[in-house]
Parts: C-alpha cells; sequence; structure tokens
C-alpha cells in the first residue's frame, strides 16, 4: 500500500472540491459572532489535509484565517494574492524548515505538493469556524480580470484553475 493510499484510508480521507483529500477532525462547540451579516458559528475547526503528485489545490478563498500545519511528506508550495494583486509564494515543510503558516481571510489561494513523485500531508485550522457557504472556488476568467496583470500571475493562475481552455 502506498504511503498516500495508507494516509487517505488511516484518517478516513474524501475528494475536497478544491482537489486533494480531506476529513474534518474537529468543530469546536463554542460557538461565536464572526460578523454582523453572518451567523454564530463554530469558534474553530480543523481539517487534515493531503495534496498527491500532479493534483492541486485550485484558487478559493474563504471568509476566515485559516493556519496550516505540516505532517508529513514533502514540501507543500502555497502561493496568494497580496491585497494589491502581487503573486506571493510561500513553502511549508522539513526542506524549508517552515511548519506553520496563515493565510488572511478573503485571500484568493493555492497549493501544489513541491514533488510531483511525493505528497503533502498537513492539517488546516479555520477560526472563526469553516462553512462551505464561505467557500469560493475561484474561476479563471475572474481571476484574470482581478489579479492577471503579469505573465507569472497569469500562469499561476492558469496552472491551478480546473477550467481548460
Amino acid at each position: 500500500m502506498s504511503e498516500q493510499q495508507r494516509l487517505i484510508e488511516q484518517h478516513g480521507l474524501v475528494p475536497h472540491p478544491e482537489g486533494g483529500f480531506y476529513a474534518e477532525v474537529h468543530r469546536a462547540k463554542q460557538r461565536v459572532h464572526s460578523g454582523s451579516a453572518t451567523p454564530e458559528r463554530s469558534a474553530y475547526t480543523s481539517i487534515h489535509y493531503l495534496l498527491v503528485g500532479n493534483d492541486f489545490s485550485a484558487w478559493h478563498r474563504i471568509q476566515s484565517d485559516e493556519t496550516w500545519f505540516f505532517h508529513s511528506g514533502c514540501d507543500l508550495v502555497l502561493y496568494s494574492f497580496t491585497e494589491n494583486g502581487q503573486l506571493q509564494t510561500q513553502r511549508l515543510g522539513v526542506e524549508s524548515g517552515c511548519f506553520q503558516l496563515t493565510i488572511a481571510a478573503r485571500t484568493w489561494f493555492a497549493a501544489q505538493p513541491a514533488q510531483a513523485a511525493s505528497c503533502s500531508f498537513v492539517s488546516c485550522v479555520v477560526a472563526p469556524g469553516f462553512e462551505f457557504e464561505d467557500f469560493e472556488l475561484a474561476s479563471r476568467q475572474l481571476l484574470l480580470a482581478e489579479v492577471g496583470h503579469s505573465p507569472e500571475n497569469r500562469s499561476k493562475i492558469e496552472a491551478f484553475t480546473r477550467e481548460r481552455g
């Protein structure tokens, strides 16, 4: 059995809409208000998340901060766009020496394993807690219009959206 298959079975991971596999690990019982227009929600949630080989986490954003914690495999490369549309690249893992990083609320981001022959196994904690109605998967057209002002940005947008053409 491959390491990837072992992790999927051991942690009960299922396919995630953005790519990869996940399982919710914890949903806090404590409830909080995250803003005047949103309903009460869990104070935080956590998941295990696995990306394998050439798979990727497609460009998406959520309405809360998301902190990533590295567990095993190769480094994970995370791409995000700053508020002024600049592409930012961060690595999480043993090789980079970074074992935790946070993506700010409402930030477009995507990810992929640093090595196509490996996988990246991480955990993510979202506070206030994650709700799928806060999850926005980017369309290529939307991102190209918002932040596709440089060849590098356009290349990463095209690489990490699932539409073709």
